[in-house]
């Protein structure tokens, strides 16, 4: 993927994320799809009232919420929910979001690639445990989504993604080889010197060594 440049625009790869975060989370891969897909849906909505291409609705035209229906906090937005006979599904517009046709929406998106994305995505989300993944999903996805105009002009529009950044872990901190970290515990468990000497046994011109 490093290598390789696609062009697409940000819901796919938001879809995808999220899902990715879901199922990291959690949620099975049914469950994570919709909630996916309901994530860019909700991000979407924002940024369209935002930019003035979606009205605020009324509360009169807003619809109707069904019975027991729950929420569930994915990359900062609370995704409304509903027990199925077939699991956890997300909803959008009132209706539940079916698991296949978000799956038929992104490899119509990502095409041949896909696979190779969805990998990258879920080796940069398993290098986080769950509780600190919840935690920075979103501004892990700011960092790797697709570069577009500001404002309407990007409103839809495909670009490629920063490359390799999907694929970017944090990175471990370095401890020393072992011969060294035994030294520093030898050190730390060996007695203080007696006056005038160091710790070689040799006299010691006022502490200098």
């Amino acid at each position: 993927m490093a290598n390789k440049k696609i062009k697409i625009n940000r819901a796919p790869v938001l879809t995808l994320w999220a899902t990715i975060v879901a199922e990291r989370l959690g949620y099975n891969k049914s469950e994570a799809l919709t909630l996916g897909k309901a994530v860019a849906g909700l991000n979407a909505q924002s940024k369209g009232r935002r930019l003035g291409i979606y009205e605020e609705k009324k509360d009169d035209d807003k619809e109707k919420k069904p019975a027991r229906l729950q929420f569930i906090e994915l990359l900062g937005r609370g995704v409304p929910a509903v027990k199925t006979s077939k699991g956890l599904r997300a909803t959008m517009k009132g209706e539940e979001i079916d698991a296949e046709s978000v799956q038929k929406y992104l490899k119509q998106k990502f095409g041949e690639e896909l696979d190779e994305a969805r990998g990258a995505m879920e080796k940069l989300a398993k290098a986080y445990p769950p509780r600190q993944l919840e935690g920075k999903a979103f501004d892990l996805y700011e960092k790797f989504r697709p570069k577009i105009p500001e404002g309407t002009k990007g409103w839809g529009a495909p670009s490629a993604p920063p490359p390799g950044r999907w694929a970017s872990r944090p990175r471990a901190r370095s401890r020393g080889c072992r011969s060294c970290a035994a030294r520093s515990r030898r050190r730390r468990a060996d007695p203080p010197p007696p006056p005038g000497r160091c710790r070689r046994g040799r006299p010691c011109a006022g502490g200098s060594c």
